[in-house]
């Protein structure tokens, strides 16, 4: 197996006579970048952990869009508007929505891309052997975040593509100008939601030595934010900001106040409500509403850019998030000793 990818290397970064037949010298001003990365994208897609991956994924998504045909009808009584975006965001009797099957799963596909893309290699033999290429350091894991991303947003676009394509064919009902902005939006912070846990992944993929126990790492991380972290700030905020039967407005502000901004510090949050507010165009804000405050207001569906102005904060927020973990695996990588075992 060290031999195979060992040749496999070697083939991206031919000897000096071979470059200067074939005449093209692109890979070595880019430090090798270009090479790696098209080593990188063939090793995932012709792997069985991303067919296992991908299909799981297309399972879901069907699921899904099957369950929300289901209840499509009940729901166009209630609510005529925006008929395709309810694809996306309704489930049936037992089957959750898309959004909600996309948030649970997206980080199991980037920590599933990225959990070993280190450690592997380092006790297969390979790391050494690659950065002894005419290579920078730092284009190994350069290289290796930017194919698992470009899978990332390929997958993500063409499930969104075949999910839409599958209700179209199904419904009947074409979409919207507003609606398609929505689902590109949508599919964008999905992208990026799960290109975190790719950067995560890969920074217990530098910091651990084994495989296993950088997934157990990011799989723990995983089931934290999806399951207990509101139970954990619900504690926290009401330690912080108790209160009763008897408190007043000022403090029951306070405790929700305080819960809010703790849960917008979880991933799993930030893309929840973000993406609950994208394809939900009768969300109005991502705070609190008080009574005075609806004085007066028009009811109706707010525009794209409208809602676009509410989520911003939390597409920079998941971007910050992502260039934080991969700053801090880049550094780690950066200072750490390469041996063969």
């Amino acid at each position: 197996m060290a031999a195979l990818q060992i040749e496999k290397i070697k083939a991206f970064f031919p000897s000096k006579g071979d470059k200067e037949q074939a005449g093209s010298c692109t890979w070595q001003g880019m430090g090798g970048l270009e090479a790696l990365y098209r080593k990188e994208m063939s090793d995932q897609i012709h792997s069985k952990r991303f067919l296992i991956v991908l299909g799981l994924i297309l399972l879901t998504s069907c699921a899904s869009i099957y369950g929300a045909l289901s209840s499509l009808s009940d729901s166009v009584a209630s609510d005529p508007g925006y008929v395709f975006l309810k694809l996306f965001t309704l489930g049936g009797s037992s089957i959750p929505s898309f959004t909600t099957f996309i948030a649970l799963l997206g980080p199991f596909v980037g920590l599933t891309l990225g959990f070993d893309a280190i450690n592997s290699e380092r006790l297969e033999g390979t790391l050494n052997r690659l950065v002894a290429q005419p290579i920078y350091r730092d284009t190994v894991i350069n290289g290796k975040f930017l194919a698992g991303a470009s899978i990332i947003f390929i997958m993500v676009f063409a499930m969104g593509l075949m999910a839409g394509a599958a209700g179209l064919l199904a419904a009947g009902i074409p979409p919207e100008s507003q609606e398609v902005g929505r689902i590109f939006v949508f599919l964008l912070f999905t992208s990026v939601y799960i290109c975190f846990w790719l950067a995560l992944s890969i920074l217990f993929s530098v910091l651990c030595r084994h495989a296993a126990t950088s997934a157990m790492l990011g799989i723990a991380l995983w089931i934290f934010f999806s399951l207990f972290m509101t139970l954990v700030v619900s504690i926290v905020a009401n330690t912080v900001c108790p209160v009763g039967r008897m408190s007043t407005a000022k403090e029951l502000m306070d405790n929700y106040n305080c819960q809010l901004s703790l849960n917008r510090l979880s991933p799993y949050y930030l893309y929840s409500e973000a993406v609950s507010t994208i394809m939900n165009p009768s969300v109005r804000s991502t705070n609190i509403v008080l009574p005075q405050q609806l004085s007066g207001a028009v009811n109706g569906y707010l525009s794209l850019g409208q809602s676009l102005l509410l989520v911003w904060p939390h597409l920079t927020g998941l971007l910050a998030l992502t260039a934080v973990v991969f700053a801090v695996s880049y550094i780690s990588f950066m200072r750490r000793e390469i041996r063969s075992k």
